[in-house]
């Protein structure tokens, strides 16, 4: 300390540090170069040198980053970006960011974007108290994801061997997870299961696989609480699915203001189609109401869909005051109205009921967001399921009777998934069926097209309220909505 090294000295060490560098660049170059994690060729620039020097040897040049211990920060792959540069005359959203409120993890980032070169070992102490594991049984990229769910999982060996053996709640939903996506291929079982040298050698990952896999059917106990901590969440979610289904069903059936529509639309498409082989019709297809807005009248603006609506607002606004007239609910200001007023009092009143339509089939525009087939195979999954689970248990487990406690507590469970699977698939049953008839009901015979997709007459009213609903929003805003005469010319 304190005695400055002679040029000879110096010289040496730099010729030391120059050869171990080189040869450290050149075994690992042919690594880097088929290195997949981020599809792109590294500069040899960017590889850092990692030369073994002694305890005593010279310190680390100015600027490089040190760790908490002192010693170098290994480099990692960089992240390429345009950096902003500081702005003192005005407030930036950098300015409220503080060193201290977030801290990096090192060890996982070094292990994930790190170069694929061994760390120097400083010294003797260190080497005995942190021994690397100098055997792996996995492969790499398998061991690292591993790695990174053991971190999600955060429980001890002994804590997951204890939860899997009694099926207890020792593990929550993202644990379980956690710990199916570890199950390993049958390779890599008899990978560790013929594995007879020093455990201590073996990574962590692989010490966590080896101790579970010494529990008959871990993994499958693993599945089988998994499907045990999701199923009442998924039940309610296929109930409430089937439920708004058949809501819709019901809300198509008995609205009397959507099939009022379906009448006007008849009589005007009628009415278009006089002397031609579409006239005389005595029913169409609901896509028609789709194609409403596209057939413009002789001022560009109005279209067939604008003159439907505000025919039936007029005709709905009539029929309300009548019905107030015979109840004896008419005021008497609307008594001594002009024929005008009346005429705005019809559409202002038959404007708020053919806009209350989507709300009236709130159901309808719901189910347009469900899959059918998403519903049917959930259900189908669970009966697979339930049936992998009781196979499990009555068959597999059955046999030591080391699994009483996890058996005991499955049966409790499938007792209520049976119950359960069977209602939901006689709603799905019944569901159907509804569907099916909803179909037959607008469409008469039912197209194989129709067939592929059965909620679609559903995803057509869907789209069509949009429509509709924009339309009287227009009318609504505008001062003086009114009705085009019924001999004006439509293209």
């Amino acid at each position: 300390v304190g005695v400055r090294p002679s040029n000879s000295s110096l010289s040496a060490t730099k010729a030391r540090h120059k050869a171990s560098s080189s040869s450290t660049l050149l075994n690992v170059t042919p690594a880097r170069n088929s290195d997949s994690s981020t599809g792109s060729n590294v500069n040899p620039s960017d590889i850092p040198h990692s030369p073994q020097t002694p305890s005593n040897s010279l310190p680390s040049p100015p600027g490089i980053p040190l760790g908490k211990d002192g010693s170098p920060l290994p480099k990692l792959k960089p992240l390429h970006w345009d950096k902003v540069k500081a702005a003192p005359d005005r407030s930036m959203v950098w300015d409220k960011l503080r060193s201290s409120s977030f801290e990096l993890d090192e060890e996982t980032i070094e292990s994930l974007f790190g170069y694929n070169i061994q760390n120097p070992i400083k010294n003797d102490e260190t080497k005995s108290k942190t021994p690397s594991p100098s055997k792996h049984v996995l492969e790499p990229k398998r061991l690292q994801n591993i790695t990174i769910l053991l971190k999600a999982l955060n429980v001890t060996p002994e804590q997951a061997y204890n939860a899997l053996m009694k099926a207890g709640n020792g593990l929550v939903l993202q644990q379980l997870e956690a710990l199916v996506k570890m199950v390993p291929t049958k390779e890599e079982e008899a990978k560790l299961y013929s594995y007879n040298g020093d455990i201590n050698e073996l990574g962590y990952a692989e010490k966590f696989i080896k101790a579970l896999l010494s529990i008959p059917f871990a993994f499958l106990r693993a599945e089988a609480m998994l499907f045990r901590e999701t199923f009442e969440d998924e039940v309610i979610h296929l109930k409430n699915s089937f439920s708004m289904l058949e809501e819709a069903c019901k809300e198509l059936r008995s609205s009397r203001l959507f099939l009022k529509l379906l009448e006007a639309v008849l009589k005007t498409g009628n009415r278009m189609n006089v002397g031609t082989i579409r006239g005389g019709a005595t029913a169409f297809k609901l896509d028609t109401l789709l194609k409403l807005a596209d057939v413009k009248g002789t001022d560009g603006k109005t279209t067939l869909l604008h003159f439907v609506v505000q025919e039936i607002i007029r005709s709905e606004g009539i029929r309300v005051s009548d019905t107030d007239t015979i109840t004896g609910k008419m005021n008497e200001s609307n008594k001594s109205q002009t024929a005008e007023e009346k005429e705005e009092d019809y559409k202002r009143r038959g404007l708020d009921l053919v806009s209350g339509l989507s709300t009236e089939l709130y159901h309808v525009k719901k189910t347009a967001t469900i899959d059918l087939d998403v519903l049917a195979t959930s259900v189908s999954n669970f009966s697979n399921g339930k049936d992998k689970l009781k196979n499990l248990v009555m068959e597999e487990l059955s046999r030591d009777e080391k699994n009483e406690n996890f058996i005991r507590s499955m049966n409790s469970f499938l007792d209520y998934a049976e119950n359960n699977i069977k209602e939901l698939q006689e709603d799905e049953h019944r569901v159907l069926l509804h569907v099916r008839e909803i179909a037959e009901y607008f469409h008469g015979d039912v197209s194989k097209l129709e067939e592929a997709n059965p909620l679609g007459i559903f995803l057509v009213v869907r789209d069509f309220l949009g429509m509709l609903d924009h339309v009287c929003k227009e009318l609504r805003n505008s001062k003086t909505p009114s009705s085009p005469s019924p001999l004006a010319p439509l293209i």
